[in-house]
């Protein structure tokens, strides 16, 4: 009856071990597409928007190790000089500079553009990384919700005073990171800002459909400049992003939910492997207006398709930026 009883508890034993490495190959399982090249960017300038954690940092850490002079373009300067740090230490590359870029804000990214510009006379890559998702109803310097003015406006400006440089460096390439969040999105045309009502998944669903739009219509104003333009879905990834979602961040949810949610969610080194691919792949120097998720292109949904829709963004946004921007041939 012992060696009976002994052997019932060993299996029982033996399970929190067996789930346990399920659990890690149903992580590895879920990382998803990676860019295995290996290229040489050595020659190459490029600036990551929100490069001080997360996909951003795992990004620029990659690049540097590749060989690249990378501008960590980034909100919180302490934060940026650690990473920065880290980075150098463990590629051996100097060539990585933190320069302050807050994207709530149209006069520093003036500022960060004219610094660059002092500093750089080429510019063969821009990704446009940084994110906020699912805050409180707050607003930017400048008067716009939060995640409209940061994940979209923000970038349109950047983008778009970068643009002579760009093209003055061709072949150049411009990567936005949107999300699978964008097939919930719709453009509010009668309340863009948010200023009636706001609910925090919709606005940032609104955002990430509007930088795929974005990047559609600006594919097609950049059509024959040797400037490509993608926009990519990096997956469902562990990052900063969910510090403003309570569910995931509260007490009952780091005990109970988040060893559930894990084996499921990205590492940021795999959450930066399609931005990688689309900003480095030799394959992709003419492919333009596409979106891309897990390394390969992918379907967007329809609304991000409505070419009137996209046109009508761009416009309100040159107005509300007071940007100098490219004009349709």
């Amino acid at each position: 009856m012992c060696m009976i009883i002994d052997c019932i508890l060993g299996r029982l034993l033996d399970w929190p071990l067996v789930f346990g490495l399920a659990a890690y190959v149903l992580k590895d399982l879920m990382q998803g597409g990676q860019f295995t090249k290996n290229t040489d960017e050595t020659c190459k300038v490029v600036i990551v928007t929100g490069s001080n954690t997360g996909i951003g940092k795992e990004t620029v850490r990659e690049l540097a190790r590749r060989g690249a002079t990378v501008y960590m373009a980034c909100r919180d300067m302490k934060k940026c000089e650690e990473a920065r740090e880290e980075i150098v230490l463990e590629t051996k590359n100097k060539y990585v500079y933190c320069r302050e870029c807050d994207l709530a804000s149209m006069d520093s990214i003036r500022n960060f553009v004219s610094t660059f510009n002092r500093e750089q006379k080429k510019l063969d890559i821009l990704i446009n990384n940084a994110g906020v998702m699912r805050c409180p109803r707050s607003l930017t310097k400048d008067g716009f919700e939060m995640q409209l003015g940061v994940n979209h406006l923000g970038h349109f400006l950047l983008t778009n005073l970068l643009l002579d440089v760009l093209k003055k460096t061709r072949p150049s390439r411009i990567v936005v990171v949107s999300s699978l969040a964008h097939t919930r999105g719709e453009i509010n045309t009668g309340d863009l800002n948010s200023e009636l009502a706001y609910d925090e998944g919709k606005a940032y669903s609104q955002s990430k459909l509007a930088n795929i739009l974005f990047t559609r219509e600006l594919a097609k104003r950049l059509e024959g400049s040797r400037v490509t333009v993608n926009a990519l879905h990096p997956g469902i990834v562990d990052t900063e992003l969910f510090r403003h979602m309570g569910f995931f961040t509260n007490f009952f949810a780091g005990v109970f939910v988040r060893p559930l949610f894990w084996p499921f969610v990205k590492t940021p080194k795999s959450g930066a492997q399609t931005s990688l691919y689309v900003a480095l792949d030799p394959e992709l120097e003419t492919v333009t207006g596409q979106y891309f998720s897990d390394c390969q292109i992918a379907d967007v949904a329809p609304a991000a398709r409505d070419a009137h829709i996209g046109k009508w963004l761009w416009a309100v946004s040159e107005k509300w930026t007071q940007s100098e921007i490219l004009q349709l041939k």
